[in-house]
């Protein structure tokens, strides 16, 4: 599993539907996570990544140290799926996905992310697993960092 996080002093993503575009998610200061799932990963990738979010230290304290985590300073997390982020571009010049799991798997895992997130008790805004998205953000420092789960 496959994330890239980025501290955020606002993040909102947008769906766009037959009918128009509506938000799906938003959030104030926090973090915008790009979550892609790859054939490998299980629930307890799932968990770990909701784990390593929610306790990441990217906040400021009073020093200017990033020390503080999203507890601390009251912070959500918009939680967007976005396959490509399984994508590699080692060879060639066009991104392959053969690693991105397939849907329905991929979404179960993507909601167990969530739903881990939610136990630890982060708030959660999210995208539309498979949608038409744009996320729109102002990033933080800017502070951007990719985060995958351990490999047994």
């Amino acid at each position: 599993m496959r994330a890239v996080v980025q501290r955020v002093e606002r993040a909102e993503v947008r769906v766009h539907e037959a009918g128009g575009v509506r938000v799906g998610g938003s959030v104030g200061r926090g973090l915008a996570v790009l979550l892609g799932v790859e054939e490998r990963d299980t629930d307890a990738d799932a968990a770990w990544m909701a784990s390593k979010i929610a306790g990441l230290r990217v906040f400021e304290d009073g020093a200017g140290r990033m020390n503080l985590g999203l507890a601390e300073v009251g912070g959500s997390v918009l939680l967007v799926p976005n396959f490509t982020v399984a994508g590699s571009a080692a060879k060639g010049r066009r991104p392959d996905f053969m690693n991105a799991m397939k849907p329905p798997e991929a979404e179960r895992l993507f909601e167990r992310v969530r739903d881990g997130l939610r136990e630890i008790g982060t708030p959660v805004e999210t995208g539309v697993f498979g949608g038409d998205m744009r996320v729109e953000l102002v990033n933080d420092g800017p502070v951007t960092l990719v985060i995958e789960s351990p490999r047994s």
